[in-house]
């Protein structure tokens, strides 16, 4: 049975019938513990909107039906550094920018029926790194910190431990049940969270063979990037052209740019020359010239290194896709397979604002990431597809102070007066100077000496650095278990606080793949 979504605020608001209840209070003030009041107190809600959403919210959830169909298709979607303040922040900066309150809105991943909190520790990590944590999503298994696919005590960088076994990933089993595969990521295409699809390397930054140690390479350890080419997912989008071209090859997109590879070899003439039907693109006019119909292996590599955040994609000199755009034709090529297909689309540059301390660009790359999600909604069937949304691990980031309803999530701390109405000026802090809602627990927004004076600064503007405590050079993760997001066949197997790499085992469940071999089970 096709799951309800549930509806956001004013939705609710506006087709919710009246319901008047009166309660009698008991104890009045005034009154004796244990006495009945001397006079009843109506408490009418007839025409309380929050009551009437609240009662249509319950009936929603009283509606629902578990989804025990077969998932013939999978979509994982992780927003890199997408943690509970970043979803927070983003649904009413979502709502601000249509001119909303914002706190009343409502992501598409929010509609979900199924919702968990997910633990996202390393096997030896407090704090997690993406390659870990995506490990864990794609494996079922927990790893060391800067690992991809192997077991926990596989350390990093030893090729020879790494070459004695691993554990299944979810592009394995896919494609031995037939199915297509697809990595869809506004970060390089070989960097941690789309290598765990595909990929085994016992160091993250084994992109592409310049980074390897030589007696690596000798062992029989490949790059990243090769990896890929072998596994020849059906759709590969995003950035990362210098782990596929030699060294000293020039970009199609800037000649001063260069691939890195020291084995001499093109990996996308390979793409086009080796896989059937297949297509490599590097700019938006060829990704928006690609027959998606005729095409059965489609390699984007939109830019050397990461894309362009979503707040600058429109000044990119050979422009790009957006996620949405490349989600849109991954599930185009993929959708034909009629076994069935296993995608994982990243946003992967909401880490990376964070990283630089800038809140605007992460809000706007979480902004577009929830777009991709509901344009996979849109497109799929939701009777046979299970979408999961979720992200690798948190950042140190707040919101803070006591600002007023509607006040600009990216502007200066407004609070509300004695009766209860916005306040003209910010509220100050002990130093006697404003701040802002958002800000950063460590990075490059703090300085040595007194704090700056934010009175007459634009935080709002997109090169805006929030304010934050410990100064380093770039902000950290954080700990904080994350949250998950699910609709379609099993979601409701997304519960409670789940260990990360549950998540696995749960799509591999829906799938009706045994979680050692990838064969169907009995």
């Amino acid at each position: 049975m096709l799951e309800r979504q549930f509806s956001p605020l004013p939705r609710l608001l506006a087709g919710v019938a009246a319901v008047s209840i009166t309660v009698l209070l008991m104890a009045g003030p005034g009154t004796a513990a244990g006495e009945k009041s001397s006079r009843e107190t109506p408490y009418v809600t007839a025409d309380d909107p929050w009551y009437q959403a609240g009662q249509a919210a319950l009936q929603e959830r009283l509606a629902l039906r578990p989804n025990t169909n077969r998932a013939k298709n999978i979509i994982l979607f992780v927003a890199d550094g997408m943690g509970i303040s970043t979803i927070t922040a983003t649904r009413i900066f979502d709502g601000q920018s249509r001119g909303e309150s914002g706190e009343e809105n409502v992501l598409s991943f929010e509609r979900f029926p199924y919702t968990a909190l997910v633990k996202t520790y390393n096997s030896n990590a407090q704090v997690p790194d993406s390659a870990g944590t995506a490990s864990a999503l794609n494996t079922g298994v927990k790893t060391r910190i800067g690992v991809i696919g192997t077991p926990a005590g596989v350390r990093n960088g030893d090729c020879a431990a790494s070459l004695n076994g691993h554990p299944a990933n979810m592009g394995e089993l896919a494609r031995k049940a037939g199915k297509s595969v697809g990595v869809v990521s506004t970060s390089l295409i070989v960097d941690a969270t789309p290598a765990a699809v595909y990929a085994h390397s016992p160091s993250r930054g084994w992109m592409f063979d310049s980074r390897m140690p030589d007696a690596a390479k000798a062992a029989g350890c490949k790059d990243i990037a090769l990896q890929m080419l072998e596994f020849g997912p059906e759709v590969a989008l995003g950035g990362g052209r210098v782990a596929f071209y030699p060294a000293g090859t020039a970009s199609p997109e800037n000649s001063a740019e260069s691939g890195a590879r020291a084995d001499g070899r093109d990996l996308t003439s390979e793409w086009t020359s080796t896989l059937e039907n297949a297509a490599y693109v590097w700019n938006s006019a060829g990704f928006d010239a690609v027959d998606l119909a005729k095409t059965d292996h489609l390699l984007g590599l939109f830019e050397r290194a990461t894309m362009q955040y979503e707040a600058d994609r429109a000044n990119d000199a050979g422009g790009e896709p957006s996620l949405t755009e490349m989600t849109r034709a991954a599930l185009e090529i993929l959708s034909r397979n009629e076994n069935g297909y296993y995608l994982m689309v990243e946003g992967g540059r909401v880490d990376h604002a964070h990283h630089a301390g800038n809140a605007y660009r992460a809000l706007t790359d979480t902004q577009v990431f929830a777009d991709a999600v509901q344009a996979a909604v849109d497109m799929v069937d939701l009777e046979e597809t299970l979408i999961l949304v979720t992200a690798d691990h948190s950042h140190v980031f707040t919101i803070a102070g006591y600002p007023a309803r509607g006040n600009p999530i990216l502007g200066l701390v407004k609070s509300v007066d004695d009766s209860g109405e916005p306040e003209a000026d910010p509220e100050l802090a002990e130093d006697g100077k404003p701040y802002t809602t958002l800000g950063y627990w460590n990075g490059p927004g703090a300085i040595t000496g007194a704090r700056p004076d934010l009175s007459d600064v634009d935080t709002t503007a997109l090169d805006y650095i929030q304010q934050s405590i410990v100064p380093t050079r770039s902000e950290t993760h954080g700990g904080e278990d994350v949250a998950l997001f699910a609709t379609g066949p099993w979601a409701h197997l997304v519960s409670g606080v789940m260990e990360q790499n549950v998540v696995f085992h749960i799509m591999a469940h829906a799938m009706g793949f045994d979680k050692a071999t990838g064969q169907d089970e009995k």
